[in-house]
């Protein structure tokens, strides 16, 4: 794997950032948006999966990233059961709900991934190397 010197440049996090959108676009262009509570939870738990990504790596640890990665796997399952809800509710249909849930799904599974690999690496972070 290369040197990832940004947060901005992890797949997952490019990801996270375009479903992130997708939910925002829902919450403003259907009846989501005046569900205040339902809307604010969504957009919540959608942005706090890149927030977290972004958090993690940005500690320089491999330990606190994953930790992090944890949190944000945490709240790509929260999002997809949200999806649910706002599915019930009519704001979405069916197409739109498990297309989401799909990608939902997918980046999971590449956090998964991810955080199996940092348990594999002996790379400690930035902040373990004496300067």
């Amino acid at each position: 794997m290369a040197t990832v010197k940004r947060f901005e440049d992890l797949e997952i996090w490019i990801e996270a950032r375009l479903l992130s959108k997708e939910i925002i676009l829902i919450s403003k262009t259907t009846e989501l948006n005046k569900d205040f509570k339902l809307k604010d939870q969504i957009k919540g738990s959608s942005g706090s999966v890149m927030d977290n990504i972004a958090e993690g790596f940005k500690r320089n640890g491999n330990v606190e990233f994953r930790q992090f990665l944890s949190v944000a796997k945490g709240s790509a399952g929260e999002t997809r059961s949200q999806l649910y809800r706002v599915f019930d509710n009519e704001y979405i249909d069916e197409q739109k709900l498990n297309n989401l849930v799909s990608e939902y799904e997918k980046l999971s599974i590449k956090i998964h991934n991810f955080i199996t690999y940092l348990n594999k690496n002996d790379f400690k972070g930035t902040k373990y190397i004496d300067s």
